[in-house]
């Protein structure tokens, strides 16, 4: 999910009389009348008191627990070891890596040649630590990456927010001076898009002042910007509408050129895709479905992956929501007419696309097929040709780096089982090399993967891993840990988890990791069955897999938790409201649980795509029916449930779960609260407070499961 503005209760009169104008403007079911809307204050001193109350008496009770300190430990030993493999993005002949341990607890951006890279301790040249630009400034820098010129790659905006938040100002810097740009660009803190058009030149989206955002918090109007100029003497270039979720200057390299963009994203999932001319004529509409990703341009062909099904206009061809596709790009500019229409790839049945890379005279496929990882190296010549790169089988497979300069990527493979290790690979002559593995976090050797099906209420098959000491009795006792997502084309996947492993695996405890609908696991066509009013389906699954392996006897619901973030914490309220006596633990993160205000919070108007509007009047019925905030029981009998949120968390806004553990202790119903005060979305603004939250955590489920 993504980003958006804050509401709080401000004036000068009484606060109560604001809480009463506000719920009288509301509809009934809005009024949340037992969670008062003071809630809603981020830092408003009423809320954070009751926010200060539930933390201590949560961190009081897992602190005591002795297996905090072993599991904080481990993690700490995890988060900060030295062998972690330094990921990093190849381009202009470095490769940049971004490090944190507990030296660095921010992290130090750094690079080093390629043939450096491929050492076992390679020499890094330091370049900017952002603790120390921390202590400098006195702030709580958070580091949100890059965005470099193509061409050297030495000029970079640099993204930096404070404790985590989505929006961060962005700041010129020179990565061969190590120094920030003297009077360079500077775009105060805002949820901000920049694109690179040469040098001395960048267009922007951001916060232009009043009446410039969308109703979900993000910019609507793209400037263009030189260097010498003030923000405010920047040129408007394009503008969309306020009812748009954003819109976002891009830049797509090509050959020598620069293809400079502009993206309406009409919905989170629909957008409109505009050609900005060089020489200042009015943007030009690509003629593309709504519903497709722009993959960039290999030898002169833009690559589509499409969400729906396509057939353009004056053309026979008929592509199905899946396909990836490619036409002639420089005729298109020329003459404003599609030419050399053809399928790249096709989905086979429970396969699809899940990244695409291009490198200098490669493309450079990503493949799931059935939630296992394939690669595939494709080349153009009038047509597509293709063979499967032959990589070790084990699991899960990603493309770290891969740029337009040259035909090295870097791969890295994992599983559930196996640590990561990291190749090196020429695309072109297809030489593989392993460069670097991390040594095992945990003990793997008596743990067995396995895959099932449970059968969903509608019949449909979903697809479930079970991780577990191979020697378990299957007789219900087995404390266990399902996790899933279940929205916005996000695949869970078969990845290693070190936290995970030491903290949960070792413990004797079993992981399952469902995929359900409402992911990307099994395409396009996998997501959208779980749209809106038709989310239901999405619940089911995440029941069936429950149920099923409740029938296995790998567990019973005593022994059963959950967890889940973000919508993910919105499928965590929902389970907790309709199967109560399926789980016994329930760990909900940064979660959606108001649903019949989640559009009026923060970014919360952005996914109105996904989950149907509370003002469309049958969505909101389906909405009422499922929000979990509103269908609490007073009387009912529920599972224990630990909230984890963060009060800079940007994008789904704290209320939610504050909300919910205010109606739960108003009718004496057990839970826990953590909300972190930095962070943003995350809930952990560095490692350091990823070990501490994931060490509360498995003591919660240690206690609900194991006890």
């Amino acid at each position: 999910m993504t980003s958006a503005s804050t509401f709080i209760v401000t004036g000068c009169s009484h606060p109560e009389e604001q809480y009463i104008k506000l719920e009288q403007s509301l509809p009934m079911t809005e009024t949340v009348a037992e969670a008062p809307l003071w809630l809603e204050e981020v830092e408003g001193k009423q809320a954070l008191d009751k926010v200060n109350a539930w933390n201590k008496v949560t961190l009081d009770k897992l602190m005591a627990d002795k297996r905090y300190a072993q599991y904080l430990d481990s993690g700490l030993d995890i988060v900060n070891a030295k062998d972690k493999i330094p990921y990093g993005t190849y381009r202009g002949g470095f490769v940049y890596n971004f490090w944190q341990d507990e030296n660095q607890v921010r992290g130090m951006l750094r690079r080093t040649t390629i043939d450096e890279y491929t050492k076992s301790h390679p020499k890094w040249q330091d370049l900017l630590s952002i603790d120390n630009l921390s202590t400098l400034e006195d702030k709580n820098w958070v580091f949100k990456g890059t965005q470099c010129l193509e061409s050297d790659y030495d000029r970079c905006l640099l993204s930096l927010s404070d404790g985590g938040k989505d929006s961060a100002e962005m700041r010129e810097w020179d990565h061969s001076k190590q120094s920030f740009v003297e009077n360079g660009f500077f775009i105060p803190e805002a949820k901000t898009g920049v694109s690179w058009k040469d040098i001395d030149n960048i267009n922007i989206a951001t916060h232009w002042g009043e009446d410039s955002l969308t109703e979900s918090g993000y910019p609507y109007i793209i400037k263009s910007l030189q260097r010498g100029q003030a923000l405010s003497q920047a040129k408007q270039i394009f503008e969309g509408e306020k009812t748009d979720v954003g819109v976002w200057p891009v830049t797509i390299k090509f050959g020598d050129n620069n293809l400079n963009m502009a993206v309406r994203s009409v919905t989170f999932f629909e957008s409109l895709y505009f050609w900005l001319p060089d020489d200042g004529r009015d943007a030009v509409q690509l003629p593309l479905p709504k519903k497709v990703a722009v993959q960039g341009v290999f030898k002169g062909q833009l690559m589509l992956s499409l969400k729906q099904e396509w057939s353009p206009q004056g053309k026979r061809q008929a592509f199905n929501s899946g396909d990836l596709v490619s036409f002639d790009l420089d005729h298109w500019l020329q003459k404003q007419e599609i030419k050399n229409l053809q399928l790249v790839y096709h989905p086979q049945e429970r396969a699809t696309i899940d990244g695409v890379s291009i490198t200098s005279n490669k493309l450079v496929l990503t493949l799931l097929e059935n939630v296992v990882s394939n690669i595939y190296i494709y080349d153009f010549d009038n047509k597509w040709s293709h063979i499967k790169l032959a990589m070790p089988e084990n699991g899960l497979m990603s493309v770290s780096s891969a740029n337009l300069d040259s035909d090295t990527i870097f791969i890295n493979q994992e599983s559930f089982v196996a640590p990561d290790t990291l190749f090196k690979v020429d695309v072109k002559n297809i030489d593989i090399i392993a460069i670097r593995s991390i040594l095992a976090r945990f003990d793997a050797s008596n743990i067995v993967v396995e895959q099932f099906e449970a059968s969903s209420k509608d019949g449909e098959k979903i697809p479930y891993f079970v991780v577990r000491h191979k020697d378990i009795q299957f007789d219900g006792t087995n404390p266990t840990l399902q996790y899933a997502y279940g929205g916005f084309q996000v695949s869970l996947k078969p990845s290693y988890s070190g936290l995970l492993g030491k903290n949960w695996l070792e413990q004797g405890g079993v992981y399952v990791l469902a995929n359900i609908r409402g992911g990307g696991e099994f395409g396009p066509n996998w997501h959208q069955a779980g749209l809106k009013t038709k989310r239901q389906v999405i619940f089911d699954d995440m029941i069936a897999v429950g149920e099923d392996i409740i029938a296995k006897k790998i567990t019973s619901p005593k022994r059963l938790g959950i967890m889940g973030g973000s919508n993910g914490g919105l499928l965590m309220g929902v389970m907790y409201i309709q199967r109560p006596d399926l789980w016994n633990a329930v760990i909900c993160q940064v979660p959606l649980l108001d649903m019949l205000r989640y559009h009026k919070l923060l970014a919360g108007a952005s996914w109105v795509d996904e989950y149907g509007s509370p003002d469309v009047t049958d969505e909101r019925a389906f909405l009422e029916k499922i929000s979990p905030v509103h269908n609490i029981d007073p009387k009912g009998d529920y599972p224990s449930i630990m909230f984890v949120t963060s009060t800079k968390d940007d994008r789904v806004h704290p209320a939610h779960a504050r909300k919910m553990a205010y109606l739960l202790e108003k009718h004496g119903h057990d839970f826990e609260y953590y909300e972190n005060i930095d962070g943003g979305h995350s809930a952990s603004a560095n490692l350091q407070e990823r070990a501490n939250r994931t060490a509360l955590e498995y003591t919660f489920l240690s206690q609900k499961l194991m006890d």
